[in-house]
């Protein structure tokens, strides 16, 4: 089984390349969550994978929290691949730490640089056209070689993008991110630009958006993954004051 969460698409693309590469069944943490049937026995062999988005150089609360509501029986090979814009920090390390609680551990762990989405910070900036490309082409040689070492069942393996300080990056900033950022509070909606399509709630994970215009519920389940800001189709969704572009996965073929 292959356990997934996305905002951008970025995510979904890499978990996408190793089910099919592996014919691994594929599920998506929102739609588990919402079922709330989360005691899950593995086949014989089966292999257990995790692929999620680095938020501010952490795993997504969301992820945790499946993980921490979750049990899994029978996993013979263990694994996790995280997005990132351009490093993860020390992800890894908090994602084993809820495994341990688990009874379980990775034996491999992987991260894909990615094409940046984060916009919440001043010092972060979307990439340029020509910077997401190189990522992209980079990023499909590196999943193919994720692809091939979790077929494989290749143990040992840390392939990771930790960054130059990567306990500041998680424990530091990544702390003051997760705890004041990780919020709906700051989304607003250009009332004049929204054209009312419904597609910010439609893809919201956590279901925290409704109505027409759109509004958030401030009920504390934002996982601030950013789909609706990024994939309104005419960037009617604000985040603060900040005046930022938008990307999602294949934003620059039109494809969704």
């Amino acid at each position: 089984m292959i356990f997934y969460f996305t905002g951008t698409g970025n995510t979904r693309w890499v978990a996408q390349q190793l089910a099919e590469a592996t014919g691994d069944e594929l599920r998506y943490i929102p739609d588990e969550l919402r079922q709330n049937a989360l005691a899950y026995t593995l086949k014989e062999g089966e292999r257990l994978g995790f692929c999620f988005p680095t938020h501010g150089w952490q795993p997504p609360a969301i992820v945790r929290q499946f993980i921490s509501r979750a049990t899994f029986v029978g996993a013979s090979y263990v694994y996790a691949v995280t997005t990132c814009g351009d490093d993860m920090g020390h992800a890894m390390r908090i994602l084993n730490k809820e495994l341990r609680v688990k009874g379980l551990r990775t034996d491999s762990v992987f991260a894909v640089v990615m094409p940046e989405s984060n916009v919440c910070f001043s010092f972060l900036h979307l990439d340029t056209p020509e910077q997401e490309r190189e990522k992209l082409a980079a990023a499909r040689t590196t999943v193919a070689h994720i692809c091939q070492a979790v077929k494989a069942r290749q143990e040992g393996v840390e392939e990771l993008v930790k960054g130059p300080i990567p306990w500041t990056y998680t424990y530091v900033i990544g702390q003051y991110y997760n705890k004041h950022l990780i919020t709906d509070k700051h989304f607003w909606v250009d009332q004049k630009a929204c054209i009312q399509c419904g597609l910010c709630a439609r893809l919201c994970p956590v279901d925290d958006i409704q109505g027409l215009p759109p509004y958030w519920k401030h009920d504390g389940s934002c996982t601030n993954c950013l789909a609706c800001y990024h994939h309104c189709p005419s960037h009617a969704i604000h985040w603060g004051k900040m005046k930022r572009g938008q990307y999602y996965f294949n934003k620059r073929e039109g494809q969704k």
